[in-house]
């Protein structure tokens, strides 16, 4: 058995108390289309009360934009709405996938487009709601043109690297694109996986379309291998997506303006999902069997370090420390991409205020758009 200390408090300010209860607004007959609204932030900064108080001012729709919320089975450590607040109003990429299927950002875009066009044509506000900072540069900017993903030719590859080892892979893509191999670790199966992939598929090298990019594209598209390396989780997969249609869409970003504020929240977190069988969970998605730490899904901030505590006794004790540490990371890399994004508009997350600032912020924007439609 895990024995875990008791969570310490952490402060927790008006945003994050934002009730379920009462009837949410219906969608008014004959009204202008709501816009499309990007509420994003790191991991633990109070995202999902926010937008569940826009859903009680507003009709509203909840699209979800992590990586991780996607699957199923993996309700605690990722800290998935409860079903209360599953209820209170329609969430939608919520439990679309089992943990042993990717979900790209490329089917990210393509599932986000329908769905904005859909819950506009309801009446509704459609209201994208997460921390997958990749899924949202993907919609903003569009991914780069690269090789469809080909799911035989990936299971290929990963029925060599068990009879070979990742090391020789590494070896081979060094014969057909040493650019590419020397920048990445021989152990690096993801990345490896993926140059394999897209030189089996296109005849080409994976440094050829980077390189093609880097002279006909200066703009700011990814690329499936830039996504990989900077989000880890947020499989780029089907890459080529067509020209961003949403790159105007407002972006209301919460950020703490105290770090160490955040850092409480992380940890106390953390504790409770500790205490509500975390650990139980991971041990529930192992003793599937097929199920491997080189998956997306297990490598989620989190599940890789449960893993690692179940393979190996001696680091057991280490686990909260651990997660703690990898969670925090993850909030640091999330608020960098957020400040690359120009359209982010700040909310200090830690204020006193800080909800009213995000709905005064939502109805500006639903002003303008009303006033845009009626000239």
């Amino acid at each position: 058995m895990f024995a875990f200390p008791a969570p310490s408090p952490a402060p927790t300010p008006a945003l994050f108390t934002a009730p379920l209860t009462g009837a949410f607004p219906a969608p008014i007959p004959g009204a202008p289309p709501l816009p499309p609204i990007a509420l994003a932030g790191p991991t633990a900064s109070g995202k999902t009360a926010a937008a569940l108080a826009i859903a009680r001012r507003w009709p509203t729709e909840i699209i979800s934009v992590d990586s991780a919320l996607v699957y199923r089975g993996m309700d605690i450590g990722t800290a998935k709405p409860s079903a209360a607040e599953l209820a209170a109003a329609p969430h939608h990429l919520i439990d679309i996938r089992d943990p042993l299927n990717a979900y790209s950002a490329a089917e990210f875009v393509q599932d986000a487009q329908r769905l904005i066009q859909a819950i506009q044509a309801r009446g509704r506000l459609p209201l994208l709601v997460g921390g997958t900072m990749l899924y949202f540069k993907a919609l903003f900017d569009g991914l780069d043109d690269m090789p469809p993903a080909d799911p035989a030719i990936r299971a290929v590859i990963a029925e060599e690297a068990a009879a070979q080892g990742w090391s020789a892979l590494h070896a081979a893509l060094a014969q057909v694109d040493p650019v590419t191999a020397a920048r990445l670790e021989p152990n690096d199966s993801q990345r490896i996986s993926r140059a394999l992939e897209v030189f089996r598929v296109s005849g080409q090298p994976l440094s050829f379309f980077h390189q093609r990019k880097a002279a006909g594209n200066a703009g700011s598209t990814i690329s499936a291998d830039e996504a990989i390396r900077t989000n880890g989780t947020g499989n780029a997969g089907n890459a080529g997506t067509a020209a961003p249609t949403h790159n105007a869409m407002p972006l209301i970003s919460l950020e703490p303006a105290d770090r160490a504020w955040l850092h409480a929240r992380i940890a106390q977190r953390f504790d409770a999902m500790l205490a509500a069988g975390f650990i139980d969970e991971v041990k529930n998605l192992r003793q599937r069997g097929d199920l491997h730490p080189d998956l997306p899904s297990m490598r989620c901030v989190g599940y890789r370090q449960a893993w690692e505590a179940l393979d190996a006794p001696s680091v057991k004790s280490e686990l909260r420390d651990k997660g703690i540490f990898a969670t925090r990371q993850l909030a640091k890399r999330q608020i960098t991409w957020l400040r690359s994004m120009p359209q982010r508009e700040v909310v200090d997350c830690d204020a006193p205020d800080a909800l009213a600032q995000v709905l005064a912020r939502v109805q500006a924007h639903i002003e303008a758009s009303n006033a845009k439609a009626a000239a």
